[in-house]
């Protein structure tokens, strides 16, 4: 019988009987495509956000629409992998971890998980807070068609423009705080992998 998937215990008269089955070893196939394609994007828009201030002028709105067409994609993606994670059971960090690394392990999931919803979210509201957003529409990717949040857009223009400051400051604070937990999170994947001898890695790749 194949027991690579369900764990056996002998009865008293010699048998074996299934009785649950054994915790899986990688995520699933899914799962991975989901993480890679949004490391890959959080890249992106990293280096787009950076390169920004350094590029010719007619090129800044062209960077700045990706920048948020590539947001509202992560964000997307995102909660999919929320909820993807909630309904399958990802695999346990190895049994040789302690149990305080383990802990760190869930928070620091926890916080990414969070940064990467809100961190879009808050460029979402400080887009939508801008004070030429109803006469400039929002094209993902410049093909489809993207509303603002109309709460916020429709706001008379005196309380828009602090909120417009403010939802940006958040942004900001929010994307440094996601940029220093994504390099721990990869810099915690390589010490595992080539210094604990430990790997982690073989459970996101196929």
């Amino acid at each position: 019988m194949d027991t690579s998937t369900s764990s056996r215990t002998a009865t008293r008269d010699g048998t074996h009987a299934l009785y649950a089955p054994l915790p899986p070893a990688r995520y699933t196939r899914t799962a991975m495509i989901l993480h890679w394609l949004i490391a890959v994007l959080i890249i992106a828009n990293v280096a787009l956000g950076v390169s920004a201030d350094s590029l010719p002028d007619d090129w800044v709105r062209p960077f700045i629409d990706t920048h948020k067409s590539i947001g509202i994609t992560v964000l997307g993606l995102a909660l999919l992998r929320v909820l993807w994670r909630v309904s399958h059971r990802p695999p346990p960090l190895p049994r040789e971890f302690p149990s305080w690394e383990r802990m760190a392990a869930h928070v620091a999931h926890f916080l990414l998980y969070f940064l990467m919803i809100a961190l879009p979210l808050s460029g979402w509201m400080h887009d939508s807070a801008w004070k030429d957003a109803a006469t400039h529409p929002m094209h993902l990717f410049g093909v489809v068609p993207f509303p603002r949040i109309g709460l916020i857009m429709n706001l008379d223009p005196a309380v828009k423009e602090p909120l417009h400051d403010r939802f940006g400051a958040l942004h900001t604070y929010l994307g440094y705080a996601l940029y220093a937990l994504f390099a721990m999170h990869i810099g915690g994947a390589l010490k595992h992998e080539l210094f604990d001898r430990k790997s982690v890695f073989k459970r996101m790749v196929p």
